[in-house]
């Protein structure tokens, strides 16, 4: 699969920075291609793992309509977005990531994906205490996987100077 160079290619972060950022991020935007054409977008929470980006959902709705008529997805997570009104510009951070999405059927792949979600999102939380929220969601929960692709991460020119400088 063949996907676009990036233009400011001197802007590209490298792949373990953009992992970092997918690693730190708690929220982003998960892009499916929707109903009669319209792209939809969603925010989302997950999970990356460092191979895969873990997603939970309801067992219907619109995400997974999308993903059964076309698995191929993006994911965008903003690292940082600090506005500098005076310069007309913002000094940014972000991570694009493009895969395929499946549904993870299987229950003991299902369990292993929520724990890891449970645990990035409540890691003081006791391991009896977790097992109680997911077994009372589970008859609810859907647990999606992002297989990556392709992942490009680009900052602002501003803050590529100060990392050369610092």
């Amino acid at each position: 699969m063949v996907f676009r160079e990036m233009r400011r290619k001197r802007q590209a972060l490298t792949q373990q920075e953009s992992a970092d950022i997918l690693y730190r991020g708690t929220s982003g935007v998960l892009a499916l291609a929707g109903d009669n054409g319209y792209p939809y977008a969603v925010p989302i929470s997950y999970m990356y793992d460092g191979e895969k980006i873990y997603f939970h959902s309801a067992k219907c709705g619109h995400k997974l309509d999308a993903i059964g008529k076309n698995a191929n997805a993006s994911f965008c997570v903003i690292d940082q977005d600090l506005v500098v009104p005076e310069a007309y510009t913002t000094y940014f951070r972000s991570v694009i990531v493009f895969g395929r999405m499946r549904v993870i059927e299987d229950e003991a792949e299902m369990r292993k994906a929520i724990e890891k979600l449970s645990i990035k999102y409540a890691p003081e939380d006791t391991a009896t205490s977790r097992d109680r929220a997911i077994r009372r969601e589970w008859d609810f929960l859907c647990m999606l996987e992002l297989n990556i692709d392709h992942m490009t991460g680009k900052e602002a020119v501003e803050l590529m100077k100060e990392k050369q400088q610092g």
